[in-house]
Formats: C-alpha cells, sequence, structure tokens
C-alpha cells in the first residue's frame, strides 16, 4: 500500500484502487470533502506536474469520458487546485509522489499487457481424430491401432 500526503488530499494505492480523500477546511473550501476511487483500468491518463522551489505540483488522473481542459500557460496548478481527479504537493512531498507515479506507471502498464497463456493448451478431441484417421489413411496406423486410439480419446472425457 502506497500511502501519500498532498496539499488539500491525499492518495492511497492499494496495487487496484487509487483512492484519492479529502479532509479539513482547504479541502472543503476547493473540491469538497470526500472519498474518490478509480480502478487502474479507469485512469486513461497521468498528468504530472513537478513542484518547484516556490510553486506547487500536481498528479492528475484523466478518466474515460471526463471533460478535461487544458489550462492556460501560468494556470496549469490553479486548475488543477480544483479539480476532483488531482492532489497538490509540495517540493518537500514531491518525492513520495514520485514513487505513487512510478508503481502506477507499471500498474497501468501491467493491465494493458496482452495475457499471457498459462499453459500449452491440448488439442480438441475433434483435431485429435483427424489426426488419427489421417494417420490410418497414410498407413501409419491399423484400423485396430486406429480403433484403440479412438476409444482412449473418447473414453478420457
Amino acid at each position: 500500500m502506497i500511502e501519500v500526503q498532498g496539499k488539500g488530499g491525499q492518495i492511497q494505492f492499494d496495487g487496484q484502487y487509487v483512492t484519492i480523500t479529502r479532509k479539513g477546511l482547504l479541502a472543503r473550501s476547493i473540491v469538497g470533502k470526500g472519498e474518490k476511487r478509480l480502478h487502474i483500468s479507469q485512469i486513461a491518463s497521468i498528468q504530472w506536474k513537478p513542484a518547484g522551489a516556490i510553486v506547487e505540483g500536481f498528479i492528475q488522473f484523466g478518466v474515460p469520458g471526463g471533460v478535461e481542459r487544458r489550462s492556460q500557460f501560468g494556470s496549469q496548478t490553479q486548475s488543477a487546485r480544483g479539480d476532483e481527479n488531482s492532489v497538490l504537493f509540495t517540493k518537500k512531498q514531491m518525492p513520495a509522489f514520485e514513487e505513487l507515479r512510478k508503481a502506477l506507471d507499471v500498474a497501468i502498464a501491467q493491465q494493458h499487457a496482452p495475457q499471457q497463456p498459462t499453459g500449452a493448451q491440448s488439442p480438441s478431441l475433434a483435431d485429435e481424430l483427424a489426426k488419427l484417421g489421417q494417420l490410418m489413411q497414410q498407413g501409419i496406423l491399423t484400423q485396430a491401432e486406429f480403433e484403440q486410439q479412438k476409444a482412449r480419446l473418447l473414453g478420457g472425457q
């Protein structure tokens, strides 16, 4: 579990869900008190702005169907401050947020990676019977051997 505390919000990541929690007067006055949970499959993008010496940074989660608007130059942090999918952080808090971002990048990449087969798939019964029939037609198997293998296959169901 990764937990990071920012300005006006906290983020928890348990490997599957990102939970943004807001508590206190600052959160109520800007975004509203409460909690928002996003499964990693719901996160379409992560916008990141590093904190500077006097300017706060932020992490913002884009979701499919979300209404995102482009901030004007110089007002990105101000726009993120009022966004329910964003949490601001100071330069001192930034290393913890960078670790969160790395963990999310890995989890999202794994979520979208093609699934590897768990093992070699066994051929279907029809495929096995067709192969036996071809071997018999080619003279490799006798009729008796074919019938024996066919019975073995059909008996194994």
